[in-house]
């Protein structure tokens, strides 16, 4: 059983940054993959960027490319999201999720086993 369990999120002026940490307990494997996704409320939720274990390769989706960057920590076993140049449109409930056996990046939310618990980003205009 793995748990997740983010922090960092809060409240930031539009242009400001913030760093969203998400710890694992549990075993993950190299294969594996951790997600970010975010959600607003009465939407879906909606990938935002990952990281392979066994590569460290990314993707992020086109809205965050050149402002959010996604790193692990392995003694720690955490994984970051570093999100700059914020503006209004980023403000959601950010959720960190884990791809237990993953060949490949996915940005569905089906493919992801483990989530945690969310943490909202809120960015004022």
């Amino acid at each position: 059983q793995v748990q997740l369990v983010e922090s960092g999120g809060g409240l930031v002026q539009a242009g400001g940054s913030l760093r969203l940490s998400c710890a694992a307990s549990g075993r993950t494997f190299s294969s594996s993959v951790m997600g970010w996704f975010r959600q607003n409320p009465g939407k879906e939720r909606r990938f935002v960027a990952a990281i392979k274990f066994s590569d460290s390769r990314t993707y992020y989706t086109n809205s965050v490319k050149g402002r959010f960057t996604v790193s692990r920590d392995n003694a720690k076993n955490t994984v970051y999201l570093q999100m700059n140049s914020l503006t209004p449109e980023d403000t959601a409930v950010y959720y960190c999720a884990l791809d237990s056996y993953a060949t490949f990046i996915s940005v569905s939310t089906s493919s992801y086993d483990y989530w945690g618990q969310g943490t909202q980003v809120t960015v004022s205009s």
